[in-house]
């Protein structure tokens, strides 16, 4: 948002109607890629009916109700929380040996090469 609509909206006294990922992520105190986590568990709706790679946005009104709720903050604290448990989860049980694409190292962690003649 740039300065001179931050200056509006202040002197309007209100919060815009539409927030972004961004600014729904500063509401809730959160990271932006917090926020699709959030989307994926129901916990929140975006505007309309976006594609799935489209811009989002909250409705401002709506995150402010939400946030008063303690047990729905506890909700978001929790799917957020198991989602990072799950994904490093995830990354600790991979074989060390397999490269980043998925395919088998050619050549094992500790295998030197050694010059002929």
């Amino acid at each position: 948002m740039s300065d001179e609509q931050h200056e509006f909206l202040r002197l309007l006294g209100q919060m815009p109607a539409r927030l972004t990922v961004e600014q729904t992520a500063w509401v809730l105190n959160c990271q932006p890629h917090d926020v699709p986590i959030l989307v994926a568990a129901r916990l929140l709706k975006p505007l309309g009916d976006p594609p799935p790679y489209a811009v989002k946005f909250f409705a401002t009104v709506e995150l402010v109700e939400l946030i008063k709720n303690r047990t729905w903050l506890g909700k978001i604290t929790n799917a957020v929380n198991q989602h990072w448990q799950k994904k490093n989860l995830r990354k600790k049980s991979r074989p060390l040996n397999n490269s980043q694409n998925g395919q088998m190292s050619r050549l094992p962690l500790n295998h030197t090469v050694t010059a002929a003649g």
